[in-house]
C-alpha cells in the first residue's frame, strides 16, 4: 500500500507516517521500481502500536524503547514495567498540576462577577498586572510557571 492508504488505515496524516519513519519508529518500507514507498500490513501494525502508545501519553523516547524491546521477546519485561510505572507517576504529577491550574483559573474568574466593559474587567487587569511582574489573584505570591 502507498503512504496515503497507510495513513488512512492508521487514522493519521501522511506527515505523521513520515515523521515516525524518520524517527526510526516505523520500519523503512521497500520501494517499487518507480521509487514509491510500499508499505505492508506489518507497517500498519507498527503504526497502530505507536499511535496506541502515544494515545496513552507516552513520549517518543518511551515508544522507541518499547519498539526496540519488541525485537527481543526473550528478555524479561522489567524494563517495560518500569516504563509504565514511570508513565503512571507522570500522570499523577500532571493531575496534581491540573488541580492547581483549575484553582488558579477559578481564583481568576472569581475576580469578575459583573458584566462590565473590557476596560473595567478584573480578569484582564489581573493578567496585565502579572505581565508587569505584580501579583495577581491566580498567582498571589507572584510565582508564575
Amino acid at each position: 500500500m502507498k503512504i496515503g492508504e497507510l495513513a488512512k488505515r492508521g487514522a493519521c496524516s501522511v506527515e505523521t507516517v513520515r515523521f515516525y519513519e524518520l524517527e526510526g519508529l516505523l520500519e523503512a518500507p521497500m520501494r517499487d521500481a518507480s521509487g514509491y514507498r510500499r508499505y505492508t500490513g506489518s507497517h500498519l501494525v507498527q503504526l497502530n502500536f505507536i499511535r496506541h502508545c502515544r494515545s496513552l501519553g507516552m513520549g517518543l523516547p518511551d515508544v522507541r524503547i518499547l519498539r526496540s524491546l519488541q525485537a527481543h521477546p526473550e528478555l524479561a519485561c522489567d524494563e517495560i514495567n518500569h516504563l509504565i510505572d514511570s508513565q503512571i507517576d507522570r500522570v499523577h504529577t500532571q493531575i496534581a498540576a491540573l488541580r492547581v491550574l483549575k484553582q488558579q483559573l477559578h481564583a481568576l474568574r472569581d475576580t469578575c462577577h459583573a458584566n462590565t466593559n473590557v476596560g473595567d474587567c478584573a480578569i484582564l487587569r489581573n493578567l496585565e498586572q502579572a505581565a508587569e511582574g505584580e501579583s495577581c489573584s491566580c498567582h498571589p505570591h507572584g510565582k508564575m510557571h
